[in-house]
């Protein structure tokens, strides 16, 4: 009996890998084995940095809120803790969009957040 290659079935699977690997460098685009091997990798931080990408743009949103807040004379801490008693739920991509575009209305939340802490 004849030994089955696999033919257009493993093509199409190995062109599919050498597709994903388009732009890499030297062999890691040409190969089919090192660009499988580097696709693979390649996936493995793409999903890592999905994640990444969400801490670092909230880290983001806390230093642009507190560097609002210290000019007002707040803490970070203490403006988040006297909004969330004064019942305002906004959370905190809104409230750094507000303190960079629009700081009188940024203002007036520090406002009732100084009311709320004192």
């Amino acid at each position: 009996m004849p030994r089955a290659k696999g033919g257009a079935k493993t093509r199409r699977r190995r062109k599919k890998i050498l597709k994903k690997a388009k732009g890499y460098f030297g062999g890691r685009r040409k190969l089919y084995k090192t660009a499988a091997e580097t696709v693979l990798r390649a996936g493995a931080f793409a999903y890592s940095g999905r994640k990444q990408k969400k801490r670092e743009a909230r880290s983001l949103w806390i230093v642009r809120i507190n560097a609002a807040c210290r000019q007002v004379g707040l803490s970070y801490s203490t403006f988040i803790a006297a909004l969330k008693k004064a019942g305002v739920n906004l959370d905190r991509k809104v409230l750094a969009e507000l303190a960079v575009t629009d700081p009188s209305a940024f203002a007036k939340l520090t406002e009732t957040a100084k009311a709320q802490s004192r």
